[in-house]
């Protein structure tokens, strides 16, 4: 696991855009798993700004989600499909042929589950997996003793995921759904590059966890430990109780430019 610790939040959406930036030039069909919520947006952000400029090439670029609330009729403003064609799909412009994400209106959930696994893998499997991390150190919606095996399935979600996922709702925890679909564990340790973005004070606890930890299912995010390819990239808050902070950073600064992240 690689940890890479940046001033901010804007150093960390370029820095990782970049390496976005570098996989597409390389793989250009690369499958992108992205993630929801407000810490990814700078990423989001600084991605759009380089294709738009013409530095980044992102136009055979395909995208697919992490998760997805259950219930939420097609086209509900804060759907996971909605966010991710809003904030992704179309400032990239792509069309909406490149997406590809669980259903998580179907009849059948764990039909919708297992089809989304078998999906992913027919398409090559996912080339980088952005991430975020949960205050209590969940990734995608895998809650605290999820199986490090687990595959795409529906998990209930904790109190206090929906608490925190309320801001989304107009402050009122009650539409927040109880349920949705996640990738597993199992199957984000299958990407080729999971990078895990966490910034503000209030992650530093879960990074700490999932980065000096031991690997638990009650972190769920220290999984990532387990990944020959994993990197973390966190601000300066983020990184607040991380014993080896200044290890990281030396590391980092001593890292040959041609590795790239």
């Amino acid at each position: 696991m690689e940890v890479v610790i940046v001033p901010d939040a804007a150093a960390g959406g370029e820095l990782i855009a970049e390496a976005i930036g570098a996989l597409l030039s390389r793989r250009p069909d690369a499958l992108l798993g992205v993630a929801t919520g407000s810490t990814p947006l700078p990423v989001y952000r600084a991605l759009a700004a380089k294709v738009r400029s013409g530095a980044v090439d992102a136009s055979r670029a395909r995208v697919c989600q992490l998760d997805e609330y259950v219930g939420l009729p097609p086209g509900h403003p804060e759907s996971y499909r909605s966010v991710v064609l809003r904030e992704v799909v179309e400032p990239l412009g792509l069309s909406e042929a490149s997406f590809m994400g669980p259903d998580g209106s179907a009849e059948d959930v764990q039909a919708a589950c297992e089809a989304y696994d078998r999906a992913l893998a027919e398409a090559g499997g996912v080339d980088l997996q952005l991430l975020g991390i949960g205050t209590d150190g969940h990734i995608g919606f895998n809650e605290p003793c999820s199986s490090l095996a687990s595959r795409t399935r529906i998990k209930t979600l904790t109190e206090r995921t929906r608490i925190d996922n309320a801001r989304f709702f107009d402050d009122d925890i009650d539409q927040v759904p109880h349920h949705v679909i996640t990738q597993g564990i199992g199957t984000i340790l299958e990407s080729r590059h999971p990078i895990l973005l966490a910034t503000g004070e209030g992650k530093a606890e879960a990074v700490a966890q999932t980065v000096e930890g031991p690997v638990a299912s009650i972190v769920p995010a220290s999984a990532l430990q387990l990944h020959p390819h994993a990197t973390v990239v966190v601000d300066e808050a983020a990184a607040s109780k991380l014993k080896l902070a200044d290890y990281f950073r030396a590391t980092y600064a001593a890292k040959p430019a041609w590795q790239g992240l």
